[in-house]
């Protein structure tokens, strides 16, 4: 039954939220749009949820410290997209990190604790500097950050419910399928990068 709580929460973030896309200015209109930020774009769910599953095979201590460790490497990202800082191959480390986190999950790849902490940590740049450019014209910074960082906390916690089917008789291959899902997307979102 909990299975399918998630699996709810799960299809309910990638609704999409284009008639929100005009969020009022002010502090409720900022962490509401921090709040749907991370959930518009496929490439940044799936990444989100990518890391909490490869946390849960990983185990303890990675289970919670990829998913910790991505939110604040990830604000630090999004301030240096709001300083407009250059970072090269943005969208492209977005893609990539659906795709590799996809193929380590789908493959239930084990790393060393400090190699996997800096794939997800690098990915995390990426992602965080793609929010912190996209700031909504309006919005309080802090309050979308502290709002966006939020919302990715709970993908992850997705994640991890997820990986935690992999104690049960089928939960090897639903993390087989749900990773090859989540690769699919990154070779998608790849080629739309290529494509623009």
């Amino acid at each position: 039954m909990r299975w399918r709580w998630l699996l709810l929460a799960l299809l309910l973030s990638l609704l999409p939220s284009a008639a929100l896309a005009h969020v009022p200015e002010g502090g409720a209109g900022s962490v509401m749009a921090g709040l749907l930020h991370p959930v518009t774009g496929i490439d940044h769910v799936v990444a989100m949820v990518a890391v909490g599953l490869w946390g849960a095979v990983l185990g303890a201590p990675a289970i919670w410290l990829l998913p910790v460790a991505f939110p604040m490497v990830m604000a630090f990202g999004g301030v240096m997209g709001l300083l407009d800082l250059p970072l090269p191959g943005v969208e492209t480390g977005i893609a990539l990190s659906a795709l590799v986190l996809g193929v380590l999950v789908m493959l239930q790849q084990r790393l060393p604790l400090a190699v996997a902490g800096m794939l997800v940590g690098l990915f995390a740049l990426f992602h965080g500097y793609a929010h912190g450019v996209e700031l909504p014209e309006g919005a309080d910074a802090l309050l979308f950050s502290l709002a966006f960082v939020g919302a990715t906390g709970l993908l992850h916690l997705v994640g991890i419910g997820l990986g935690e089917a992999r104690r049960l008789a089928w939960g090897h291959r639903l993390l087989q399928v749900v990773g090859a899902v989540i690769a699919v997307v990154g070779v998608w979102s790849l080629a739309q990068v290529g494509g623009a």
